[in-house]
This record gives structure tokens, C-alpha cells and sequence, in this order.
């Protein structure tokens, strides 16, 4: 390590008041030796929000020359620092309706979701027999179909949710719904009952909610009672507009009336 460059403290602290506040410079930490005549010097940084980084402060020497120059300085990280979350791929960011309008998701051609629209049929494979393709390139492949029908009956739209144990029967009792077509038939249709909170939307055959279409309103059920006339709640006044029977007459001899 270069003993000039090592006991420039002084300039590299300096040097960092060109990129830093005085109070985001801490205590000097150290230097380490980067090559001959060039040495990195680090001071704490006391900056909020950057809990564990250093300011590094690299100075040189050329050859034969008794002054030492700064080279640059930065902000790096320590081995305690307080880092942001790894860097993912954009698809790997994304989330259920983070697709706004205008937006492009394209599809891999190996994604496994999906499968060519036309194959070749074996005892094992149905998956022309379910969906055969009708001039798509590609359809749904069983583990697509397996996703779709998990993320469909751990929703809002499948059995276990406080609207359907409410509901008076299940969906596939309603005359509202539409069940799919292809393999997914089996558990799922769309609800087709504008008034239907999942009106649009895909719900299981175990799902439900009150606007079934067999729903009754219970019998048995207590008359509303009458309504109750305050009569000390009004005061007899005269009326312009005419008289009262004779059996209401609180025995004026002028017409009143009741406000």
C-alpha cells in the first residue's frame, strides 16, 4: 500500500463534499489497496435510509510524484448495508390486473400452460378430446387447465367463501348458469344473473348466492305491523279549503282542519 496515498485522509474526507452534506459523513473506517499507488478510503455514511453503506473515496499517485490526486467517489454498500429487493424480469413481476389498456402480455412459446391445438391422441392423452383445437394454434394444456381451476375454486368464486355458505342452494341447481365448455365444464360455468353479485364471471358448480333462481321468500313469515298515529302530535287549526265531518268536530263552529 502506498504510504502517501494511505495517510490522505484528509483529501479523501474533502473529496466527499462534492457529492455529500457534511453530516452524511461519518467516521473513517479504513483503506484498502486497489493497486500500486492507488488506494480507496471509506467514512461511514450517516445519510437516513442508508443504513450500513460507506462513501468511497479512491486517490492515486503517479509515478515519482509527491502529490496525491483524488480519483472518485461513491456510495457502496458494507456487508450490513440496507439493499432493495432483488431485481426480477418484468414478467416475473407482474400481477393479476396489472394489464391496463393498450398493455401487450405476449406468450411464450414454451410456456406450459398451453399446448399445440392439434395432438396426437393416445390412451392417455384427452386433451383432443376436450379441446380440439377449431383453428387456434394453441389451447389449454392440463397443467393450464389445473392452474385456472385452483385459482378459480380457492377464489371468491368458489364454494368456501361466506357468500356461498349463505347461499340457499349452489350453482348448479340455478337456471342462470352457464356451464363451460371442454374439460372445465365439469366445475365451473359463467353466472348470467345481472343481478347476481358475479354476474359475467366464472363461479363454481358448488358456488352460490342469494339470487338463485329458485330462491323463495320464507313463509310464516309476521305481518308488518300497522302503522301508529300519534293523535297528540297535531293541533286543530281552521281550514280554508272546506269543513270536517260532523263526528270531528271538536265543536267550534267554525270549519277546522288538521296540521
Amino acid at each position: 500500500m502506498d504510504a502517501a496515498c494511505a495517510a490522505a485522509v484528509d483529501l479523501a474526507r474533502a473529496a466527499t463534499a462534492q457529492v455529500a452534506q457534511a453530516d452524511d459523513v461519518g467516521e473513517h473506517l479504513g483503506v484498502r489497496a486497489e493497486a500500486d499507488r492507488v488506494v480507496t478510503h471509506l467514512f461511514a455514511c450517516l445519510k437516513p435510509g442508508y443504513h450500513g453503506w460507506r462513501w468511497a473515496v479512491t486517490v492515486a499517485r503517479a509515478a515519482r510524484a509527491k502529490h496525491v490526486t483524488v480519483d472518485e467517489t461513491v456510495l457502496v454498500p458494507g456487508d450490513d448495508a440496507l439493499l432493495a429487493p432483488g431485481w426480477l424480469p418484468w414478467r416475473e413481476r407482474l400481477r393479476p390486473g396489472d394489464l391496463g389498456v393498450g398493455d401487450l402480455l405476449p406468450t411464450e412459446h414454451d410456456d406450459e400452460r398451453l399446448a399445440p391445438g392439434f395432438t396426437a391422441s393416445d390412451e392417455t392423452d384427452h386433451q383432443v378430446i376436450w379441446e380440439p383445437g377449431l383453428g387456434r394454434a394453441r389451447v389449454l394444456s392440463a397443467i393450464g387447465r389445473e392452474d385456472a381451476a385452483d385459482r378459480w375454486y380457492s377464489g371468491d368464486a368458489g364454494p368456501h367463501t361466506p357468500l356461498a355458505h349463505s347461499a340457499p342452494a349452489q350453482c348448479s341447481t340455478c337456471g342462470f348458469f352457464v356451464p363451460l365448455a371442454g374439460d372445465l365444464k365439469q366445475a365451473f360455468g359463467v353466472c348470467a344473473n345481472e343481478y347476481a353479485p358475479d354476474d359475467g364471471r366464472v363461479v363454481s358448480v358448488d358456488h352460490g348466492c342469494g339470487a338463485h333462481s329458485e330462491a323463495e321468500i320464507p313463509t310464516g313469515a309476521p305481518e308488518p305491523a300497522p302503522p301508529i298515529v300519534d293523535d297528540l302530535g297535531y293541533d286543530m287549526v281552521p281550514n280554508p279549503h272546506g269543513s270536517v265531518p260532523e263526528d270531528d268536530r271538536p265543536g267550534a263552529d267554525e270549519p277546522l282542519g288538521i296540521s
